[in-house]
């Protein structure tokens, strides 16, 4: 009896593992959903953020990136990764395109491409390349394509001038456009991450503005101002304006120099013989 019972229970639980095998066997494959979902349709790419003219040059808000189907996407694009933007920047563009158009590989000509500074100058201008001191230099405050005002200052060891003129400023070339910052991007290399100052610009300028220059930069330090971006005339050629600041006019205290000094004197004069001298 128990052995009968005992064959039962064998053939039943046999029965069952049979069972789970065929279901298992017969059973459709579970399809990954989670998968399916997950896998992208498209990609970002580098896209105009402005209609930009010919012979513009890319600064970093005229790219953004656009999401466009993985099918459209072609060799000739760039890709909105992280280190793309720096690589764009600085490059000039060589036909206009619209906003929102594709940035494309064979639309741009990038520093230290063979004839980048010829192709970027207007016709009869000038590229010269200046120093710039620690304060213009810092990285991300100058881009090629801004405008800019260089400003020349002197200092005077000359102790017979009042202390308010030892020191002045002028503006000596206004709405210069740059085309490069350092040699290092206009060879087209990428500059020192060690080092986040900038310490060369090269602008662009006629003839007669390079000469004003060179001499500029043998009178004293030359700092550069960026001009709002509202304020850029496509096109304006840069000019010589503006009048000079001196020390007294940041520090008006220094205008005490017109004061008569202590070693001052004067003679008073009583009849024809009797001449008295009183120290001030």
């Amino acid at each position: 009896m128990i052995l009968r019972i005992a064959f039962f229970l064998l053939m039943a639980l046999g029965l069952i593992g049979f069972g789970t095998v065929a279901w298992i066997t017969m059973r459709p494959p579970v399809t990954n959903v989670a998968a399916a979902v997950a896998a992208p349709t498209s990609k970002k790419v580098l896209t105009a953020a402005k209609a930009m003219r010919a012979g513009s040059l890319l600064k970093p808000e005229d790219l953004v990136g656009k999401a466009i189907p993985i099918a459209e996407i072609t060799p000739e694009m760039t890709l909105d990764v992280d280190d793309a933007h720096r690589r764009l920047t600085g490059s000039m563009i060589r036909r206009a395109v619209g906003a929102g158009e594709a940035i494309q590989v064979e639309d741009l000509m990038k520093p230290g491409d063979h004839g980048f500074l010829a192709a970027v100058l207007e016709p009869g201008a000038r590229a010269v390349t200046i120093p710039l001191d620690a304060n213009s230099g810092v990285a991300g405050l100058i881009w090629p394509g801004d405008r800019v005002d260089l400003i020349l200052t002197q200092s005077s060891p000359d102790p017979t001038l009042p202390m308010g003129r030892r020191v002045g400023a002028e503006t000596v070339l206004s709405n210069a456009r740059v085309i490069a910052i350092d040699q290092q991007l206009v060879q087209g290399a990428a500059p020192n991450s060690n080092d986040n100052h900038a310490r060369t610009v090269t602008l662009e300028v006629d003839p007669e503005h390079a000469q004003r220059l060179s001499v500029a930069q043998r009178l004293g330090q030359i700092s550069v101002s960026v001009r709002s971006a509202n304020a850029e005339a496509g096109g304006k050629k840069p000019e010589t304006r503006g009048l000079p600041t001196w020390a007294r006019d940041v520090l008006p205290s220094l205008l005490i120099d017109a004061v008569p000094s202590s070693d001052a004197k004067i003679r008073v004069f009583r009849g024809a013989g009797e001449v008295r001298e009183f120290k001030l």
